[in-house]
């Protein structure tokens, strides 16, 4: 071979070193499945899951093989709690990234065996954090034979809800055969005993009105005392939203009822309709505007009945609303937290004016878990207005308004707050310490 012949040799194989091995370069992205790809990137990230869901349909129909591609799809269908379909599109994919979203797929959906050896499989990497994980795989692998949330009794049982602290929207109950409180909590994804009956998670037994009784409801473990102490009740359990996806319930704040049903009853006439999404199967998630319905930007909100406000904005929430944040006024005895007025909040078909929400609430702190940029979070001092009814499956929200009555004062919930003081905000009674610094993301799912 020639000196000539040898370095152009050399110099085909320093390329082919260069591009990486022959076969394994990354195909080229077809222009029009990455615009879908992007699109539906931009929408999943912002909360607008109705639009991600169509974007990576398209995008799936051009680039059907691409990993990034068949997991957005799958975060999406999780979010829609599409389970078959999550785990169709992340089948053979074997990162962190898809077995956390198919253990939770597999979870949601009821196949317990095969949920734990795929969480089995993601604990194992030592790279990964994941304590929901950690106690779901152990649930699971209690739970051979079980059937979760099975209903017993009667179609449906109603209890009458106590007023013991502003909005909290507090059930009785029994636990395992003994009278309790639960406080329905959407922040959490999955039930939570009090840890002083154990402190190991658990599959419990619940009976509503001495009428239905859900038996094999898996239960995570959490000292609840700091919230007992805030409410002044011992709540012995809190009600997540895999619990409230299956119980199909009503809760009524001003009517102080509250609802479990075996079946989905008829939409109320005079309801408006919200379409909620599920952040990892289990961030409570829906959309509402700033605006008048002729205008105005639409935003993500995590439900977290948790908080007793109304709603609670980052600054970019309230930047949306067209609220300056020099414009809000301090919250008695909250020095971190400040408050004003919403010209309008849209949700549903609803237009609400002038509703109250604060800033300084722990928005970012309940969005690191999560994957969606959260513009804020709505709290039980705003469904405590309505009548709200959860049905199929939890993937819709009833909320049907009632009578007008005076706004609550959260320091004496029976009687109304004066009109210098808009409600949940005196004395700061909005956020409980487990809201200024919470234990627990909202992505406990």
């Amino acid at each position: 071979m020639t000196l000539v012949s040898r370095i152009a040799l050399a110099g085909v194989v320093s390329s082919a070193l260069a591009c990486g091995p022959v076969g394994l370069r990354e195909p080229d992205w077809p222009p029009t499945g990455k615009k879908w790809f992007d699109r539906a990137s931009e929408s999943y990230r912002t909360g607008d899951i109705e639009d991600a869901h169509l974007a990576v349909v398209k995008a799936l129909r051009v680039v059907p093989d691409r990993d990034e591609v068949r997991l957005l799809g799958a975060r999406v269908a999780l979010a829609q709690l599409e389970f078959d379909e999550t785990i169709r599109l992340t089948e053979g994919l074997a990162s962190t990234d898809a077995r956390g979203v198919r253990g939770r797929a597999l979870w949601y959906g009821g196949q317990l065996e095969r949920a734990a050896d795929e969480l089995d499989q993601l604990l194992a990497d030592p790279e990964v954090r994941d304590p929901w994980a950690s106690d779901i795989a152990k649930l699971a692998r209690r739970g051979s034979g079980r059937t979760p949330f099975r209903m017993t009794g009667a179609m449906l049982a109603a209890v009458e809800m106590p007023r013991v602290a502003a909005t909290s929207l507090i059930v009785p109950l029994e636990v395992n055969g003994e009278q309790a409180l639960g406080l329905i909590a959407t922040r959490m994804a999955e039930a939570v005993v009090d840890s002083k009956a154990g402190s190991e998670p658990a599959w419990v037994s619940l009976r509503f009105g001495e009428r239905v009784e859900v038996k094999d409801v898996p239960a995570l473990a959490q000292d609840l005392s700091g919230i007992s102490r805030e409410l002044n009740a011992p709540i012995k359990i809190l009600l997540g939203v895999n619990l409230l996806r299956h119980l199909r319930p009503t809760f009524d704040f001003r009517g102080s009822q509250f609802v479990v049903r075996n079946f989905d009853p008829p939409p109320p006439p005079d309801a408006t309709t919200v379409k909620l999404n599920y952040v990892k199967g289990g961030g409570m998630l829906m959309r509402g505007g700033l605006g008048s319905r002729d205008g105005g930007p639409e935003g993500a909100f995590l439900i977290d009945t948790l908080m007793t406000f109304p709603i609670a904005l980052d600054d970019a929430g309230w930047k949306k609303a067209g609220v300056g944040l020099s414009t809000l006024e301090s919250v008695p005895n909250q020095s971190s937290l400040k408050y004003g007025r919403l010209p309008m909040l849209r949700v549903g078909a609803f237009e609400l004016p002038e509703v109250t929400g604060v800033y300084g609430a722990p928005v970012q702190q309940l969005a690191d878990g999560l994957e969606i940029e959260l513009d804020g979070l709505v709290g039980s001092g705003l469904l405590a207005e309505f009548r709200v009814t959860l049905v199929d499956a939890g993937r819709t929200m009833w909320l049907e308004p009632m009578p007008m009555a005076p706004a609550l004062d959260p320091a004496n919930p029976a009687a109304p707050a004066s009109d210098d003081a808009p409600a949940g905000v005196p004395g700061g009674e909005g956020v409980p310490d487990s809201d200024k610094k919470p234990a627990a993301p909202a992505e406990s799912g």
